[in-house]
This record gives structure tokens, sequence and C-alpha cells, in this order.
């Protein structure tokens, strides 16, 4: 059973860091592609940043330059630094593993809450 249970979420003021981490179990991890998505209110969740098997890396627009997503396969677990966050980051981050067939085919955690506020 696949399970992946993201943790490293809270509140930060603009300007600040957090990093995100995401455990994942009941899979052959380093066959993954791994993903951070983020869901802010009234919007679609949409792609923060991925990482593949191979360690080629994707990036948001809004992110880049600000986020570092990486990936330690002998624990099972993948990443997002976060740098320079935004008001606009605010949003429920959430953790995707999946076999190249796209996050829809994949599995999903139950997300950690980044609030970006003075």
């Amino acid at each position: 059973q696949v399970q992946l249970v993201e943790s490293g979420g809270g509140l930060v003021q603009p300007g600040g860091s957090l990093r995100l981490s995401c455990a994942a179990s009941g899979i052959l991890f380093r066959a993954y592609t791994m993903g951070w998505y983020r869901q802010a209110p009234g919007k679609q969740r949409e792609l923060v940043a991925c990482i593949t098997n191979g360690g080629t890396t994707n990036y948001a627009d809004s992110v880049k330059g600000r986020f570092a997503i990486s990936r330690d396969n002998a624990k099972s677990r993948v990443y997002l630094q976060m740098n320079s966050l935004k008001p606009e980051d605010t949003a429920v981050y959430y953790c995707n593993a999946h076999l190249g067939g796209g996050p829809e085919t994949g599995s999903w955690g139950q997300g950690t809450q980044v609030t970006v506020s003075s």
C-alpha cells in the first residue's frame, strides 16, 4: 500500500524559507517520478516542481530560482526547499508519486499547509 506523508509546512513571513519533506512507503521509490503540487483556495491544483527517477527536474515558472526539489532514494524521501516565499505561495502542498504516466495515475499525500503572511 502506497503511503506518502508530507511534513514541514507552517506559517512564515514573506521572504522567509521552509523545507517540505515527503516520506514514501510501499513503493520502489527510486523508480518513481516525485512531484510537489499545490492548491490555493478557489484555485486548481498546480505543479510546483517534480523530479524524475533519473534526477531531471522541472519547475513552475512562478517558483524558478526560489524553490528547489531534491530526492534521497536511500531514505525514500523527496524535499522541497522554498526560499524567498511570497504571500501567493500560500496553499496546501501535496506530494505525488507516479511511474511516468502523469500525476493523475499516481498516488497523493494528504497535504501540508503553507501560509506566507506577515
